[in-house]
């Protein structure tokens, strides 16, 4: 292969990647999509650059052939999948996308929420949300509803440890939220390893009628000991995005949930694009060419970018006009059954329909200002009139 040519190989399901890497870099670019999950020492032969997401392992037997690579990026914010050592080791300058998605999963547990508690006739501002990690994700979630003035519980021990405040301990957290959010990433060794970090005792001691939302790893939950949780309390409200053996499901685990979706949390456009720029202006600096044009450049419009509503339009109304998740739950339930269920799973991630989020929906004809607020606040792109 030439020497002018640099060779990209990338996970299928990340968007963008002609657009972002084509003309715009001023090199000849030959661009080979993959199967993340099959992704074979051999289609790495010749590689410069990989690009995955979080369900490649990125390893020392995975990059066995890949002799010449120059860059490894994962589109994702998570590294668990990736042997950070090795990759040192090897002087491979490594990339993750922290904060590409952490908006949309932000906004799909505040959509769980809204359309929960409207159905319960239970106010947001009467409850207390307790959130288990406060990094690029639950930090995001933590002030947007502290902008909204809601009693809020956070745990994140690494955090605490550096000295800064506002943290309670984990047995508070999960004693005293009504809500319980989920935002870890999944460690599974050192001083503060999350895998496993509800267990039966955990997740019994939960506050009743809780409503738990895992929707950042799933073995930080132990999903064996989740199942007999949730036989033993009716009280609980289960909503899972992820899995412990994802993209094998236990049926009878998913029939507890009352949300249950195949880990698409993250899964906006405007996320993924995010994901795809992010590690484009990391290339740039690998290979020493100017960076790319600004991400706006490369969003659409949305199929539904501008609504004229009432004063008295229900909230979750609006977010379901974004997204509705309701819609993704139902699409992994009809998979359960088929005996090809862990392929279909990852069908319904490689196949799912462009989903954009709430700052992407212009909202019109709201003159009460407090109204105006919680909706800006909540993250839509509001008009005053």
């Amino acid at each position: 292969m030439s020497k002018n040519i640099v060779k990209i190989v990338a996970d299928e399901n990340i968007p963008a990647l002609e657009s972002m890497f084509g003309a715009d870099t001023g090199m000849q670019i030959e661009l080979d999509r993959v199967a993340g999950r099959e992704l074979s020492p051999e289609q790495l032969e010749g590689a410069d650059v990989l690009l995955v997401r979080s369900i490649t392992q990125v390893n020392e037997a995975l990059l066995s052939r890949a002799s010449q690579l120059k860059m490894v990026g994962t589109a994702t914010i998570g590294v668990d999948h990736i042997d950070q050592a090795y990759l040192k080791s090897r002087g491979i300058p490594f990339f993750n996308a922290p904060g590409c998605n952490a908006d949309a999963v932000v906004e799909y547990v505040l959509n769980i929420i809204y359309n929960t508690l409207f159905e319960r006739r239970v106010a947001l501002k009467d409850l207390t949300v307790g959130i288990i990690g406060v990094g690029n994700v639950g930090g995001r979630l933590y002030e947007r509803l502290r902008l909204l003035g809601v009693s809020l519980l956070m745990n994140d021990p690494p955090r605490e440890q550096r000295g800064e405040s506002g943290f309670v301990d984990l047995n508070t957290v999960i004693q005293q939220a009504d809500i319980l959010c989920l935002h870890t990433p999944l460690v599974k060794s050192g001083e503060h390893p999350t895998h496993h970090l509800l267990a039966e005792k955990e997740l019994l001691a939960l506050k009743p009628n809780a409503l738990l939302i895992n929707a950042g790893r799933g073995p930080v939950i132990d999903n064996s000991a989740l199942f007999a949780c949730m036989e033993r309390r009716d009280d609980l409200t289960l909503v899972l995005d992820v899995w412990e053996h994802e993209p094998q499901l236990n049926p009878l685990l998913v029939d507890k949930a009352m949300v249950a979706t195949p880990h698409i949390a993250g899964y906006s456009y405007d996320g993924k694009l995010r994901g795809t720029h992010m590690l484009r202006c990391r290339f740039s600096e690998i290979f020493g060419i100017p960076q790319p044009k600004p991400l706006s450049h490369y969003l659409p419009q949305a199929l539904i970018h501008e609504v004229t509503v009432a004063n008295d339009v229900a909230i979750h109304d609006l977010m379901n006009i974004v997204y509705d998740p309701y819609r993704d739950d139902r699409a992994l339930r009809k998979t359960l059954l088929e005996e090809n269920q862990p392929k279909l799973f990852d069908l319904l991630r490689k196949n799912y329909p462009v989903r954009r989020e709430f700052s992407s929906l212009r909202v019109l004809g709201v003159s009460d200002v407090d109204k105006a607020n919680v909706l800006k606040n909540l993250g839509f792109t509001i008009d005053l009139t």
